[in-house]
């Protein structure tokens, strides 16, 4: 789910960076936000809705909309499409206000 090749742009290659999505090890690299390397490896469930527990994915990708709002390293509501990816950083799927999942 990456771009490798662009008529245009060049992409350098980047550091890799592995974290735990819900247990699981995921690869991301240095510079990707946690939802954008999320999505890169597939996943595109990042939360639920309060109420009737539809699936929510990536949206606004500016922190606006709470659609990827995950736990992370054990602090709820962070949203993941703003913050950076980290090593080892422990990113669990969240249900509403900070419930885990």
């Amino acid at each position: 789910m990456r771009i490798k090749e662009h008529p245009i742009l060049r992409f350098e290659e980047k550091e890799e960076v592995i974290f735990y999505y819900n247990g699981k090890a995921i690869k991301g690299f240095k510079g990707d936000t946690i939802a954008s390397a999320l999505h890169a490896a597939g996943i595109k469930k990042l939360s639920e809705s309060i109420h009737s527990k539809r699936p929510r994915g990536f949206y606004c990708a500016i922190g606006n909309c709470a659609s990827c709002n995950m736990e992370v390293n054990g602090v709820p509501n962070v949203r993941t499409c703003i913050t950076p990816l980290e090593a080892n950083m422990d990113v669990l799927q969240q249900v509403g206000k900070g419930q885990v999942k």
